[in-house]
């Protein structure tokens, strides 16, 4: 089974979030996307979202590296949920190395266009339920 075209996008907006290229990320993301950004809170809309992107890496001192491990899709006609596994390889104030893991669970739409825009973004997955 080939790989699905939505690893590529991911990983591309990950390249860009990296790059700390955020005004690039919001490409990725459709007007009305939501992002959970911790159990409890997300916040909605493309702007949001960038001021949250920023907000992160300045909270690792961006020092982010983004890869993916294991991915599923699911796809139903222009909408697609991706569950997959999310690694952010980071450096804390002490300079150590962690790696967060996470069990991620994404929704994607596709617009008129043929292009796959977020629409939930949620590192969390279902770790949401233990919350």
């Amino acid at each position: 089974m080939s790989e699905h075209e939505l690893r590529q996008v991911i990983e591309a907006a990950d390249r860009a979030i990296m790059a700390e290229d955020f005004e690039a990320v919001m490409a990725f993301y459709a007007e009305d996307a939501t992002m959970v950004v911790r159990p409890g809170q997300s916040v909605t809309g493309k702007e949001r979202i960038q001021k949250t992107l920023v907000a992160i890496a300045d909270h690792f001192k961006r020092q982010m590296t983004i890869r993916q491990g294991n991915m599923k899709v699911i796809e139903s006609g222009n909408t697609a949920l991706v569950i997959m596994e999310s690694i952010v390889d980071t450096v804390d104030a002490d300079g150590v190395s962690t790696s967060i893991v996470g069990r991620a669970t994404h929704v994607f739409r596709k617009s008129g266009h043929g292009k796959w825009l977020c629409v939930i973004d949620n590192f969390y997955g279902t770790a949401l339920l233990d919350a």
